[in-house]
């Protein structure tokens, strides 16, 4: 099921967000790629759709730097076009994931019920996950001009630093698979972990903790995408 996702408010505080982002440690250290990327909004609305409840806590400008921001004007348009045919492609090869646009990304999620899911306690990548992966692969490279970001979650069953583990364990599972088995170039991947920080069901009842397990894939024009944009819009 495809979502789409409007952030009026993302827009309307472009001007403030590009003044304190790009003032922060993570930009700092960011490399040209990710520096590039980091220009406008911090990726709010993404964001918001990759780690789920809290968004508001710390640690999360580095994720901001890899997201990077809105293009505007008629470049944002081309950009957005793109997009919606990638996100629609993963819906046709993938029909387990949830495919949401938001802002000129991609959020793509798999829980316990679908895509790419775990066994109890592993981080192996099994024979279903391998091959929704395949496909999500394979529309990578139709699509070689974006960037990769995969973050893994837990529940919140097992303790805080178990369930770190974990979720770093199965999001590098998912992010190496994709660049050694599948030929994804590991310039175009980024691998975060938030264990049971991030929430986005309640942890209380079944239903909730099996949606808390989860991977979110997010897919975001590169510099080249954007670079290609404003020339082809003539911004």
């Amino acid at each position: 099921m495809r979502k789409s996702i409007n952030r009026i408010s993302i827009a309307a505080l472009a001007i403030v967000m590009v003044v304190s982002f790009t003032n922060c440690k993570a930009v700092d250290n960011a490399n040209n790629r990710q520096k590039g990327a980091a220009i406008g909004v911090a990726g709010g609305a993404i964001l918001g759709a990759i780690i789920g409840n809290n968004v508001g806590g710390g640690g999360n400008s580095e994720l901001g730097a890899v997201i990077g921001g809105v293009v505007g004007g008629g470049a944002g348009v081309i950009i957005g076009n793109q997009m919606d045919k990638q996100a629609q492609r993963i819906e046709e090869e993938v029909p387990g994931a949830t495919v949401e646009r938001v802002d000129q990304g991609i959020v793509v999620t798999f829980d316990e019920n679908s895509g790419v899911h775990f066994d109890t306690e592993k981080y192996n990548i099994n024979a279903k996950s391998q091959e929704n992966l395949d496909k999500l692969a394979g529309i990578f490279k139709e699509y070689p001009n974006t960037n990769l970001l995969v973050v893994g979650h837990t529940d919140s069953n097992g303790n805080d630093a178990y369930n770190m583990t974990l979720s770093k364990n199965r999001a590098n599972a998912v992010t190496n698979y994709l660049k050694n088995n599948k030929g994804i170039s590991s310039s175009r991947l980024t691998t975060h972990w938030f264990g049971e920080e991030k929430p986005v069901a309640d942890n209380s009842t079944d239903a909730g903790r099996a949606k808390n397990r989860r991977v979110n894939i997010a897919i975001v024009p590169n510099e080249e995408m954007v670079n290609d944009a404003q020339q082809q819009s003539g911004n």
